[in-house]
């Protein structure tokens, strides 16, 4: 009788043996698959794997492109500008046939960042009543399966899915709620990917060569260098894992009696090098192996993690970083790409100057709206002050689709909430001119709040803030010669400028200090 092990060795080379076998045949990553929806009106890219200078044919909608793989085994072509309007079916062909059905063509967009772009619909407001109405068959889905990895991947797991109410609950909320948006608007199939990992930073989903080549990002790739080279015991890792997993069983029991949540378990250790937050490794593992399937642009959710990190203002640099690092790489020019800017969160203070890193991100996502063709969902408004994760991805959806149907469909309507222009001083009155004020600035509620004013001291103190047009005008009695002006720079801001359209103004301030 063969002893366990040995089987285990037979069985581990036999698969190895399969694969060998199976890496003759031509074979596509797993976004080339049933159900999948193509991007229109643009050159398609179809690659992937088959025998050194096999032929391959790639056949649809009446075209066909032919090509050979390399000597990697590699192989790609572009399609032609697709526009079916019904389903088809590709066909790829190599030493073996690979039919793929239900294909449409229509609008991809890819959804990206951290838990607030992972939260589910079915975790999100109304979920009952959202989910039992999500039957849209031409609303695809394709949900990256969550993977870090310390070299860029070519393949990864996932599958499209046709958005029905059996498939729509674990999917990314803000993602479904803005591709429903769009679908229902400019009336054309949808594909969406999500491709989002809860408590991770930016520096994880950028590439690690764009982030070596920034001298600013040398303190932060120096820290995880230090972290790495600490010797790993994953036998010890593990023993505690162990006792802390026991120690939660017993509690969540005891909470699950009284009725009470029982709280998230103990999260199983990993090395530091293969951590989801270790830059670069979800970039690798979840955005390299999309790379380069044509789509129309990126929505992004993230930000939490960087706020609560050693430096917060660093993101003024990252997400540039990554816009234009993603952009490069796909090769599509300056796709389209918007953002959530964080909602409030935390408890509000009373303090005006009150330090806020949530603030110092949300100013650099407001800075950011300087690179070409991106956008920003102002959510100030819609966050809850002890849950950092707000239920209401209906209102964060919608408003990211109002900036893609704005600017990348050109329908003439309003899009973003006001921003800040110039400001200028006069006597003990700073006023600042805002653009974004469609159908005029508004006071929601009553009385204009949120502003503060410093002097030269840098003492902030509340002010009183008045609308003329597109302007406010804003002083206090307590400052007579003020030289700046803050806007709803907190954490959890009491705050109420919005524009006619309803669109709340994003948070702002004209100081560097």
């Amino acid at each position: 009788m063969k002893s366990i092990t040995s089987i285990s060795i037979l069985a581990t080379t036999c698969s190895y043996l399969t694969a060998g076998l199976a890496s003759a045949e031509v074979r596509l990553p797993s976004m080339f698959s049933d159900h999948m929806v193509l991007q229109r009106d643009t050159l398609v890219p179809v690659w992937g794997w088959a025998s050194a200078g096999e032929a391959v044919t790639v056949s649809i909608d009446g075209q066909t492109k032919s090509t050979k793989a390399d000597a990697a085994g590699k192989w790609s072509v572009k399609l032609d500008k697709l526009t079916s309007s019904t389903p088809t079916t590709m066909t790829v062909k190599g030493s073996n046939t690979l039919t793929i059905s239900d294909v449409l063509v229509g609008e991809v967009w890819l959804g990206s960042g951290q838990s607030n772009m992972q939260m589910t619909v079915g975790a999100s407001n109304n979920a009952a009543a959202e989910i039992a109405k999500a039957d849209f068959p031409q609303i695809r889905l394709f949900t990256v399966e969550r993977k870090a990895s310390p070299t860029p991947m070519e393949t990864c797991g996932g599958k499209w899915v046709l958005c029905s109410p059996q498939t729509v609950g674990p999917f990314s909320a803000t993602a479904y709620f803005f591709g429903r948006d769009l679908h229902q608007s400019l009336k054309v199939p949808v594909g969406l990917f999500n491709s989002s990992w809860g408590g991770t930073p930016i520096e994880a989903w950028t590439s690690m060569e764009v982030q070596q080549s920034k001298p600013e990002f040398a303190p932060l790739l120096e820290r995880w260098k230090k972290k790495v080279e600490v010797p790993y015991d994953e036998a010890a890792a593990m023993a505690r894992y162990q006792k802390q997993l026991e120690v939660w069983k017993v509690a969540a029991a005891k909470r699950k009696a009284e009725g009470k949540p029982v709280g998230q378990a103990p999260k199983q250790p990993v090395a530091p090098r293969l951590e989801s937050g270790h830059p670069a490794n979800l970039f690798n593992g979840m955005i390299a192996p999309l790379i380069p399937y044509a789509m129309r642009g990126a929505i992004w959710y993230q930000g939490e993690n960087n706020a609560g990190g050693p430096n917060p203002a660093l993101y003024n640099a990252q997400l540039p970083v990554l816009i234009k690092d993603w952009r490069q790489r796909w090769g599509q020019g300056d796709f389209p790409f918007a953002w959530v800017q964080l909602p409030n969160f935390k408890a509000r203070s009373a303090d005006p100057g009150a330090a806020s890193s949530w603030a110092i991100v949300r100013e650099s996502m407001l800075r950011t709206l300087a690179m070409p063709n991106t956008g920003m969902a102002i959510v100030i408004d819609s966050g809850e002050e002890k849950n950092i994760h707000p239920k209401n991805k209906q209102v964060v959806g919608t408003r990211l689709a109002l900036w893609a149907k704005a600017k990348v469909y050109e329908q003439k309507i309003p899009f973003s909430g006001p921003l800040p222009g110039a400001h200028t001083v006069k006597g003990n009155e700073i006023t600042v001119s805002f653009t974004h004020a469609d159908k005029g600035l508004v006071a929601k509620g009553g009385d204009l709040k949120g502003f503060a004013v410093a002097g030269s001291d840098k003492k902030w103190v509340w002010a009183k803030a008045r609308i003329e047009g597109d302007k406010v005008i804003v002083s206090s009695p307590e400052v007579s010669a003020p030289v700046a002006v803050r806007y709803a720079f907190g954490d959890n801001p009491d705050c109420n400028l919005t524009n006619g359209a309803g669109l709340p103004a994003s948070p702002f301030r004209t100081d560097t200090w």
